[in-house]
């Protein structure tokens, strides 16, 4: 289970975007779900690691907005709001007579809906041909098109799709006009034609470079040729065009985030190595439960000879509190050797109960729940290995297996105050907080000396809404625990989340400077981190918030919360191409197939507005006019 404190949900915006935590993330917005990545992982992975996170890491992706008005009330006022250019600019489209938006891919048990073109009647129809043609005169051409494209509407309307489709043809042999295209489009999509329906509705954005409806047919033809790239471009160039007011289309976007990011997501997966995550991940896990001795006879100053099961479990324990990123790579392949060569004796369950942590950490979930179910078997009474199971349960989606481990735990020893924290981490994360509050309560009660258990009460007080009860218990942390980083860290998110950011980055100094002294090999780049979101939310100090992730990378490059955070930095900045390469290194870092998922739908969003750019140079400077949660920063 997670290890510290866990996200709050701020009731306002005071990052670069509000964050949430990831279970409540599909109630959100579209733009809001996409721009929550960061702050998810830093809430959701980090709690799995032992983080207490306050406040987002994150912020709004540069050219998303959540601007979009979902509720109908907010809708009818934006119309209000509108524009007399506007209005004239509705009134043009309706005169077009433009098909509907769009056709969405046919979901199973749902009522067909069949696109909709002008109708009319008409008396009689001129023949025309491409061998007459050139014998009209422009004005015979218009007149000709106008009566062949009202009857080829009313064929459309009479489902007589092929007739419809040799009349549309012919008034596009009199005049090329863009609604002609695209209402033959219609036609071919009715029959299921997609690489037609492409062939039109390119032709007529080729004639309209903003055709909404055509991008929108255009973008549903490529999905049902799972050409999901292309047409995810397509909608989201609808969407800047339209300004983010076409529900419909932006809900594309989402799905086809997704479905992008889980193809790419499946494939790197695959050929992705087991390794362990950054070094601050892997402390914060590990500190998630209360430091205790090693085992006797596995002392530092204990004669062991390392060719041996016991030696290897000794040497992994030593290198494991060295808390650097080598010494967890040795302290993993000593756990790995010690069963290798087993004669461990009574010190059996433990090893197991190590060596399946690092797996875990390293992402090999079905071997570590073997690790720890043996271990388990082979001493009831570590009660660690039931606990370390049921955190793996939980991050698979099993809160009943998590929920039954707690349980057999509790069974083996009912005083065990980890057991408690981390049961009290499953309410925090299932929404249950008075019952998180009790269990954080008991654990302090059963260890007062544990700084996490009183962080962690702190965030949940906060998370209900008890912001004095919340910061006096912060408070008495200090008192309590005034040479601890943690605490100043932690205070300092909840600071920074009520906008008091002097304080807040006072706080975060004092925890930096701590960490210097008390871990100069392997300190915690949180803080730093944090600093940075304060200067950016507070001064807009791109330079020194990036400065801050830079030293944070040098120091654990491998932290996905800095490579995070970075991204979304270069991103307010417009600064497109390298916050791509930052999103991408931070799908590579990422442990989990939701992770990467996650990770890779933010690239997919920035690397669709390149090429959004690229295509249609026009709406370059739309992406960044489009107000803030665009190109600046909602505090």
């Amino acid at each position: 289970m997670s290890a510290e404190p866990i996200p709050i949900s701020p009731s306002r915006s005071t990052t670069l975007d509000t964050p949430t935590l990831s279970s409540q993330s599909s109630s959100l917005p579209l733009w809001d779900r996409i721009t929550t990545w960061a702050s998810e992982n830093k809430a959701v992975v980090y709690t799995i690691a032992g983080v207490a996170v306050v406040v987002s890491g994150a912020g709004a992706i540069y050219y998303l907005s959540d601007s979009r008005k979902s509720d109908k009330h907010e809708a009818a006022e934006e119309k209000k709001r509108a524009s007399k250019k506007e209005r004239r600019k509705a009134k043009k489209e309706k005169e077009r007579g433009q098909p509907e938006a769009r056709e969405a891919p046919k979901q199973a048990g749902a009522a067909e809906r069949s696109p909709t073109v002008e109708s009319d009647s008409i008396d009689d129809l001129p023949e025309v041909d491409e061998s007459t043609v050139d014998n009209l005169s422009e004005q015979e051409r218009k007149e000709f098109s106008t009566k062949l494209k009202i009857a080829g509407n009313k064929a459309y309307g009479d489902k007589s799709y092929n007739e419809a489709i040799k009349l549309y043809g012919k008034a596009i042999l009199c005049k090329p006009d863009p609604i002609f295209y695209s209402n033959r489009a219609a036609c071919y999509n009715a029959l299921g034609d997609w690489d037609k329906v492409v062939e039109d509705t390119t032709a007529a954005i080729a004639l309209d470079s903003e055709y909404v409806k055509a991008l929108n047919r255009r973008a549903n033809a490529y999905e049902h040729l799972e050409k999901n790239s292309e047409a995810l471009l397509d909608y989201t160039a609808s969407c800047i065009i339209d300004q983010f007011r076409n529900n419909q289309s932006a809900e594309s976007v989402e799905r086809l985030l997704k479905k992008v990011a889980e193809a790419k997501g499946k494939a790197i997966l695959e050929g992705k190595e087991k390794k362990l995550p950054s070094p601050t991940f892997v402390t914060n896990y590990l500190q998630s439960f209360r430091p205790k001795p090693p085992p006797k006879g596995l002392e530092e100053t204990a004669e062991l000879d390392e060719d041996n099961g016991k030696g290897q479990l000794r040497a992994g324990l030593v290198e494991m509190n060295k808390k650097t990123g080598e010494g967890y790579e040795k302290a993993s392949a000593a756990f790995d050797k010690a069963l290798e060569l087993r004669d461990l004796g009574d010190y059996e369950a433990f090893a197991y109960n190590m060596r399946g942590t690092f797996r875990y950490l390293r992402g090999e979930n079905a071997d570590a729940l073997k690790d720890l179910s043996r271990s388990v078997e082979l001493q009831p009474t570590l009660s660690q290995s039931f606990i370390k199971r049921a955190s793996m349960h939980l991050e698979l989606g099993n809160r009943d297996a998590a929920s039954q481990d707690f349980e057999q735990a509790m069974e083996q020893n009912k005083d065990d105050p980890d057991i408690y924290y981390h049961r009290a981490q499953l309410h925090f994360i299932l929404g249950e907080f008075a019952d998180a509050a009790k269990d954080y309560q008991k654990s302090i009660d059963l260890d007062r000396d544990f700084i996490f258990s009183h962080i962690q009460l702190g965030v949940t007080q906060y998370k209900m809404g008890s912001i004095a009860s919340s910061m006096a218990t912060f408070r008495r942390c200090i008192k309590n625990f005034e040479k601890t980083p943690d605490v100043y860290n932690y205070y300092g998110e909840l600071l920074l989340d009520q906008q008091k950011y002097q304080e807040a980055v006072e706080k975060f100094d004092t925890a930096v400077e701590m960490e210097k002294q008390t871990k100069p090999l392997g300190m915690n780049v949180l803080p730093l981190i944090n600093k940075a979101l304060a200067l950016f939310q507070w001064k807009q100090d791109f330079q020194e918030a990036e400065k801050l992730c830079q030293k944070a990378l040098i120091i654990d490059p491998e932290c996905d919360i800095a490579v995070a955070t970075m991204a979304q930095l270069l991103l307010q900045q417009g600064k497109v191409t390298d916050a791509l390469k930052y999103f991408e290194r931070a799908a590579e870092l990422s442990r989990t197939e939701v992770e990467i998922v996650n990770a890779l739908s933010y690239a997919e969003a920035t690397r669709t507005q390149l090429e959004v750019q690229e295509k249609y140079p026009q709406l370059a400077s739309r992406l960044q006019g489009m107000g803030p949660g665009i190109g600046g920063m909602r505090g």
